[in-house]
């Protein structure tokens, strides 16, 4: 291959839907495919990855593979124990997608931060240095890049905003925890919240059905939105506090509700954010529909 002809495998695993994608050095996408994250074992749940990545690959030869994955991880041993991926626990992730791809670099890093990585380099965060990312979807994942790099931890897991525990009298989180971000403003559990308070109790509904009615003025889809944003407005301000940052982008299916999260998320974040240095904070949407496909290319062409 050329260098101009060259591509990275970016692959995004969640708890929704999984995707792959070629991608040039440019970030453009060559070949792009997702299905939705199957229910099952260890090897059930590899086997669609294994599938997908073959349609996406097709003969192709990546030089670097990159994914991004549900946390938490473990980076040192390649190993996945996502959260809302039952199946997988300590699964050794990189080297099964090591044995489809040959003797290429595989990088590994947590979902949140792939998003964070692909706003921050072709999306909503390219003219800032510090900028903190959120997911809100299955559940709710984040990542911080500071000056074009992710910003790990010690263990590759930091910026876990989606398990940072905002009510110390909250529902249990499936984390082990309570009372998490996650509890109150991801997609299932705002559904789960709604429906306990009445909304259209026993019916096989979503969160894009509760946005809708929130947008619609029904009552309880508006104060289970608020409750939603109030979290994710807690965990912002508390993480703006600890690493200093004013630009936060919101992304993932949850966030497609638009202003029916977003304006309570500003309200709320205008409310808590009160020293100087946090005054300044702007929260918008993600620029990007696959900014977590992009995250993880820019981890493999770091990589090369």
């Amino acid at each position: 291959m050329s260098d101009e002809s060259a591509t990275v495998l970016g692959i995004d695993i969640g708890g929704t839907k999984m995707a792959a994608a070629l991608v040039a050095a440019d970030g453009t996408i060559r070949t792009e495919d997702r299905i939705l994250t199957p229910s099952g074992d260890a090897d059930q749940v590899f086997a669609a990855l294994a599938e997908l990545v073959a349609r996406v690959v097709d003969g192709s030869t990546p030089i670097a593979v990159g994914i991004g994955s549900a946390g938490p991880l473990d980076l040192t041993h390649g190993l996945v124990s996502p959260v809302n991926i039952t199946g997988w626990r300590d699964f050794p992730l990189v080297d099964r997608v090591r044995a489809l791809v040959g003797d290429v670099p595989v990088e590994l890093g947590v979902d949140g931060h792939c998003f964070a990585l692909g706003e921050s380099w072709t999306g909503a965060g390219r003219a800032v240095d510090t900028l903190l990312g959120i997911v809100v979807s299955t559940g709710v994942g984040a990542g911080i890049v500071v000056d074009g790099k992710p910003l790990l931890g010690q263990s590759g897991n930091a910026a876990h905003l989606g398990h940072m525990v905002v009510d110390l009298d909250g529902e249990a989180c499936a984390c082990g925890s309570f009372g998490c971000v996650e509890t109150y403003a991801s997609g299932p559990r705002m559904v789960a919240r709604a429906q306990r308070r009445g909304w259209r109790p026993d019916q096989q509904v979503d969160a894009a059905v509760l946005s809708a009615d929130a947008a619609a003025g029904d009552e309880i889809a508006l104060a289970i939105f608020d409750d939603g944003a109030q979290a994710l407005a807690a965990g912002i301000v508390a993480t703006a506090v600890t690493v200093d940052l004013t630009t936060v982008v919101i992304g993932g299916g949850v966030a497609k509700a638009g202003p029916v999260l977003f304006d309570p998320v500003g309200r709320w974040v205008k409310r808590l954010a009160q020293l100087p240095f946090v005054t300044a904070l702007t929260v918008e949407p993600a620029q990007l529909a696959n900014a977590g496909l992009l995250g993880a290319a820019r981890l493999a062409w770091a990589a090369v």
